[in-house]
């Protein structure tokens, strides 16, 4: 665990819309933190330092609660669609050495063979791993791979220790020649195919 995940959480008596509207108005998250058969836990987050920690995927918080530490990971994130201001989060409880199921996002690394484009068909994959070594991400490398090239998931490399949950013969990248360049290069032949059939003709009339 790293000292930036570090968050003093306070916690609340007081609930409802207005309550949390006024936290909000005081740079605080409202948050929820249940899991493991314990009772809800309702707290309030320090604001920014919160947003920066949950830009990452399947964020770990190391909580001081009243003089109290408990881990905790960010299931759910609840936006105002508009303003995009945080309203809510959900957290989970979680012990050191337990195992979580999370969904990691794919990057794709390198450029694939010259005139194709790599096509991520899932951004994410579900993974089954200890909750204290989540990886930010699972880079894919698409260096010099052609046309009809198919990555699934069970040719991704994971971490050590980490279990595949998705489906294995799940497409994750699929390399293909863009639409309109087959549709120019199709156009490109026709013509190809016009000047040599009026080349045909002129010849034979030549002949004749």
């Amino acid at each position: 665990m790293s000292e930036d995940n570090k968050v003093v959480a306070e916690l609340r008596e007081n609930f409802g819309k207005g309550f949390a509207r006024r936290l909000r108005a005081a740079g605080k998250i409202p948050a929820v933190i249940y899991g493991h058969g314990t009772d809800p836990q309702h707290v309030a987050l320090p604001g920014h330092q919160v947003a920066l920690l949950i830009r990452r995927a399947n964020a770990l918080l190391d909580l001081d609660i009243a003089g109290k530490g408990q881990l905790v990971l960010v299931k759910d994130v609840q936006k105002d669609p508009v303003r995009q201001i945080i309203e809510h989060i959900d957290l989970i409880v979680i012990n050191k050495g337990e195992k979580v199921q999370v969904d990691v996002p794919v990057t794709v690394v390198g450029e694939p063979f010259s005139g194709t484009v790599a096509n991520l068909e899932n951004t994410t994959v579900s993974l089954e791993v200890e909750a204290t070594h989540i990886p930010q991400n699972i880079e894919v490398s698409v260096e010099g791979a052609e046309d009809g090239t198919q990555i699934t998931a069970a040719d991704l490399t994971l971490p050590a220790g980490a279990v595949l949950v998705t489906e294995p013969d799940t497409l994750i990248i699929g390399v293909s020649v863009p639409l309109d360049t087959l549709a120019a290069d199709e156009e490109i032949a026709e013509a190809d195919a016009e000047v040599a059939e009026e080349q045909s003709e002129e010849a034979e009339g030549d002949q004749n």
